[in-house]
């Protein structure tokens, strides 16, 4: 006989009361085993959404997520563990060339990372663009990797947080997803899981980010340090702009050839800044304090660490990455300094290329997306080359293209003014 009855803890959230925490476990628990209906969990979703939830509740509603499953544990490990999560934006390559480096400077970064969803693209995608490369690894390939690496990235495994994943597949359907308390708890109960000993919370804000006001993404951050600082983990977050995508492509293939350029030194400057300030954060809550990022991303190490990471999850990091069947070059239309551009509509005509996917499950094509040539702050002459689209399906070039309507304003800057957007960094939250 069930503790609870689901129309019971429905009921009680439809009518602005806190769950216990008695309810809460058992409702976690019965809708991972199947005793509670996705029409029922799906009620109670949307009660949440509307109605909200108290500190305690979320922290014992992750706690429950968490519970559903296992744990790792990386006490054996010769290095300390820290971890990187980001919210997603367009461009989003940051954790390719991050893990390395962090782990060029003494740290162990057990990154469990996702595949993409809709506009944003999903570090595992673009890391399958690799030929030969493994998203799945068993938790003793896990620790070996990390031991001769320093870092791995790779797919959650099954036994994590299993309530997470069918909580996350519902919210999909239901138009739940945005509800704080359940962005929190879906993120911090795989963090958690995971077993890192420190969290850095990359949560991005502005048109190209789910959170796109920065003072709900400031919210959000807020009750995810304090989820990981709950449970023991030092966690720290940044809130960091999206409202132009970061560097200069958005695509699988294109971002990994990216991310090399700024392992070997180069690559664009926004790309290379927010890389080298997230390894610092991290680097400084493990208490690594004599590592200089900028200069393991100048000499090579970090690039030595990729190329080890790599090859010990059977990728070739000597592989030529693949290439789109077709491009078409977009022309600026009028002289001047480009003054903006929204992330959202680059990010949406990325994935009508194919460089995304609708549904999970869905496959994606490595060489789709697009190269940015210019971007706010540049001058750029009539004619001249604005986006260059990737893809192999070369019909798919309309729909792009009209997702890029109105996505660049270029005009004249007075004297004195200013490119109007984000900073880099909008905020930094320690409680």
């Amino acid at each position: 006989m069930e503790a609870f009855s689901a129309a019971q803890i429905i009921a009680a959230k439809r009518d602005h009361h806190s769950l216990t925490d008695a309810q809460i476990d058992w409702v976690i628990d019965a809708y991972t085993r199947g005793a509670v209906a996705d029409e029922q969990m799906s009620a109670l979703l949307m009660a949440i959404l509307l109605n909200g939830m108290d500190l305690r509740e979320i922290s014992r509603w992750t706690d429950a997520m968490i519970n559903s499953g296992q744990r790792m544990n990386w006490s054996g490990l010769s290095r300390p563990t820290v971890d990187k999560h980001s919210t997603g934006g367009v461009g989003d390559k940051i954790t390719l060339p991050l893990a390395p480096l962090v782990a060029a400077c003494g740290g162990a970064v057990p990154q469990l990372s996702g595949r993409g969803l809709g506009h944003t693209g999903g570090t595992l995608d673009k890391l399958e663009s690799i030929p030969g490369w493994r998203a799945s690894l068993s938790n003793e390939e896990m620790l070996a990797v990390l031991e001769e690496c320093g870092a791995v990235i790779c797919a959650a495994g099954a036994g994590l947080a299993p309530a997470d994943k069918k909580l996350y597949a519902l919210r999909d359907v239901t138009a739940t997803v945005e509800a704080i308390p359940l962005i929190a708890s879906s993120i911090m109960s795989k963090k958690i899981a995971e077993g890192t000993s420190a969290l850095v919370l990359d949560v991005k804000t502005g048109v190209g980010a789910f959170m796109s006001d920065p003072k709900k993404a400031a919210e959000l951050a807020h009750v995810m340090v304090g989820l990981g600082q709950r449970a023991g983990v030092k966690t720290i977050a940044l809130v960091t702009a999206m409202d132009i995508p970061l560097g200069l492509t958005a695509g699988n293939a294109l971002e990994v050839g990216e991310s090399i350029e700024v392992l070997q030194g180069g690559g664009p400057a926004d790309v290379v800044e927010l890389t080298v300030l997230l390894a610092r954060e991290m680097l400084e809550l493990v208490g690594i304090k004599d590592a200089d990022p900028a200069r393991a991303l100048k000499n090579g190490k970090a690039m030595d660490i990729w190329r080890r990471m790599i090859t010990a999850q059977g990728g070739d990091p000597d592989a030529k990455l693949p290439a789109a069947k077709e491009r078409l070059t977009i022309n600026a239309h009028s002289s001047g300094t480009v003054l903006t551009m929204d992330a959202m509509k680059v990010g949406i005509a990325a994935w009508h290329l194919g460089a995304g996917r609708s549904r999970q499950g869905e496959a994606v094509q490595a060489g789709a997306g697009i190269e940015i040539h210019a971007k706010p702050g540049d001058l750029i002459s009539h004619g001249a080359a604005l986006f260059t689209l990737h893809t192999d399906t070369p019909e798919a070039f309309e729909r792009a293209q009209e997702s890029l309507t109105d996505s660049v304003k270029i005009g004249g800057l007075s004297a004195g003014s200013a490119i109007d957007r984000l900073p880099l960094i909008i905020e930094r939250i320690t409680d």
